[in-house]
C-alpha cells in the first residue's frame, strides 16, 4: 500500500493470525488435491490439477504478503516507570504494548497478482467440469480469462487510497464491477446450457460451483467498499486484509474441493454406467 499505519497489538494479531490461518488453507488444499487427481478420470484430471494450482499459488502469494507483514511491523521493548526519581534508573525492559513500524511498508500488491493469476484459472477449473465442446470452451475461457484479467486490473488503483480523497477508489470500484457483473452473468446464465446438460447429483454439484463462485466473489466488492464505509487508516487495513483473506479461502479452497467432488461423482457415475453396459452383455 506504500503507508503503514500504527497498529495495536489487537489489530497486528488479528491480520498476523488471518493470514498464518489462510496459508494454511491453501497448502493443504493444494496437497489434498493434487493426490485425489489420481482418483478421477483422465479427462477430468486437468480440473483438479488446476485446483491445486490454484491453491498453490495462492499459498506462495499469502506466504509474501504474511513476511510483508512481519517486517513492517516489530514489538520493540518499553521501559517501566524510573525506579528512582532522583537517578532515573528505569526497571526492567518489558515487551508488551503495541508493535512499532519498522519504517518498511506493508506490500499488499502481492494479493493483486495471485488474483491475476488464479482468478481466472478458478474459472477456468469450472469449464473444465462441464460438458463443453473444444470451440465453446476455447472462446469460454478466453471471454472470462480476459474479462477477469481486466476486473483485477481496474480495480489496483483503487486499493491504494484508504482514506481522504476517496474518489480515485470509487471509479476503480466502478469499472470493476463492470466486469465482475458480466462474470457473474456468465457463471448464473451464459452456462446455464451446459449445466443442463448434466444429469442428477453431478448437475446440482455444478450449478452449487458456480453459485458458489458468484456469491463469494460479491464478498470481495463490499469489501472494497469498507473504507467509504467510514472505516479509515489501520482499522481499514485491518478489515480489508482479513475480509479478502476469508473470500479467498471461501472461493479458492471452497470451490476447489466442490471441483473434486464433482469430478469423483462424474468418475463413479461413468464406472457404474460401464458395469451396467457389461452387464447387459
Amino acid at each position: 500500500m506504500g503507508v503503514t499505519y500504527h497498529m495495536s497489538d489487537v489489530q497486528f494479531q488479528l491480520v498476523y493470525d488471518t493470514l498464518s490461518f489462510s496459508l494454511a488453507c491453501m497448502m493443504s488444499t493444494t496437497i489434498y488435491l493434487w493426490f485425489r487427481s489420481t482418483a478421477v478420470l483422465d479427462r477430468l484430471k486437468s480440473a483438479v490439477i488446476i485446483s491445486g494450482l490454484v491453491t498453490f499459488i495462492a499459498a506462495y502469494h499469502y506466504m509474501r504478503i504474511f513476511n510483508s507483514w512481519v517486517e513492517a511491523y516489530k514489538y520493540g521493548p518499553h521501559s517501566t516507570e524510573p525506579k528512582d526519581a532522583h537517578d532515573g534508573k528505569h526497571g526492567p525492559t518489558l515487551t508488551s504494548g503495541p508493535p512499532e513500524a519498522t519504517g518498511v511498508p506493508f506490500n499488499d500488491a502481492y494479493r493483486y497478482m495471485d488474483w491475476l493469476l488464479t482468478v481466472p484459472l478458478l474459472l477456468i477449473e469450472i469449464l473444465l467440469v462441464m460438458k463443453l465442446d473444444a470451440a465453446t470452451f476455447s472462446s469460454k475461457a478466453w471471454s472470462l480469462g480476459t474479462t477477469s484479467a481486466l476486473m483485477i486490473v481496474s480495480g489496483f488503483y483503487g486499493e491504494l487510497f484508504v482514506e481522504g480523497n476517496l474518489a480515485p477508489r470509487w471509479i476503480s470500484w466502478a469499472i470493476s464491477m463492470c466486469f465482475f457483473l458480466n462474470i457473474v452473468y456468465e457463471l448464473m446464465v451464459g452456462l446455464s446450457a451446459a449445466v443442463a446438460q448434466e444429469t442428477g447429483d453431478v448437475a446440482a454439484k455444478i450449478n452449487n460451483a458456480c453459485l458458489m463462485t458468484a456469491v463469494s466473489w460479491c464478498t470481495y466488492p463490499v469489501v472494497y467498499l469498507f473504507p467509504m464505509f467510514g472505516i479509515t487508516g489501520s482499522e481499514a487495513v485491518v478489515a480489508i486484509q482479513v475480509g479478502y483473506s476469508m473470500s479467498d479461502i471461501i472461493s479458492k479452497c471452497g470451490v476447489g474441493l466442490l471441483i473434486y467432488q464433482i469430478s469423483a461423482a462424474k468418475t463413479a457415475q461413468t464406472q457404474e454406467d460401464r458395469l451396467l453396459n457389461k452387464g447387459e452383455l
